[in-house]
């Protein structure tokens, strides 16, 4: 049976792809100020783990790339796909959470679903966000996203010990 805190954590952890493993081995950033965009109206707030899980890896992220001034408005936008991921993928976990003790089993492999498919349009929306911010990179800045993201996809795609 999955606890809530359980579940957020997988939450946590799917929203981030492609970023989850950057921040375990990177160095520790200071903050670095980006402007705060308006959430979206129709994304519930995330809960206040996944709102600091996200914003660390949006700060982790902007330093790793080397996020310019005049990148900042594509950046900003990629940043708040990120944010708005974690609001409508955090209340979806939550809403499983607090139903599937009394689910039955297609209910159940429903809700997966919806959330699976909630997945991929969140992540389908992050790709295009960062496919513009991509663009704008520098030919260093585009050399260090593709490492980061060859890294982070080489270490996802390694068998995890079982406990």
């Amino acid at each position: 049976m999955f606890t809530a805190n359980f579940v957020r954590s997988v939450s946590v952890a799917a929203l981030l792809v492609p970023s989850v493993g950057f921040a375990q081995s990177a160095a520790p950033t200071p903050p670095i100020a980006a402007p705060a965009a308006a959430p979206s109206s129709s994304a519930p707030a995330p809960s206040g783990a996944t709102q600091a899980a996200v914003d660390q890896r949006i700060r982790t992220l902007q330093s790793q790339l080397g996020i310019t001034e005049a990148q900042m408005p594509l950046w900003t936008a990629f940043a708040q796909a990120m944010r708005d991921n974690a609001a409508a993928t955090d209340a979806l976990f939550t809403q499983r959470a607090g139903a599937v003790a009394t689910m039955n089993a297609p209910d159940n492999m429903h809700s997966y679903a919806q959330i699976a498919r909630s997945y991929a349009d969140n992540t389908e929306r992050l790709a295009t966000a960062f496919d513009s911010l991509y663009a704008s990179l520098s030919d260093t800045q585009k050399q260090a996203a593709d490492t980061l993201f060859r890294q982070q996809a080489t270490a996802a795609a390694q068998p995890k010990a079982r406990r």
